[in-house]
């Protein structure tokens, strides 16, 4: 019967600091958020460096495929 009654005290205490934790949660998420007066900046990134290697791989590849064609021309 004594474990009984630590287990029931435990858990009242355990519901009494729930509470107190839900009720600094609530607090927190309907608390309003302080009004910033610099604006969110927005993601604009640059890939024109991304673009020309791209092209450049492209080239590359069609002038190796151009040169493997021809070649498979004269080496049999």
């Amino acid at each position: 019967m004594a474990k009984n009654n630590k287990r029931q005290k435990a858990s009242a205490k355990d519901t009494q600091n729930n509470s107190k934790l839900a009720a600094e949660l609530a607090e927190r998420l309907t608390a309003k958020a302080p009004s910033s007066t610099s604006r969110a900046t927005e993601f604009n990134p640059d890939y024109t460096h991304v673009k020309r290697d791209l092209s450049r791989i492209g080239v590359l590849a069609g002038s190796f495929f151009a040169i493997l064609i021809a070649l498979s021309f004269f080496i049999k």
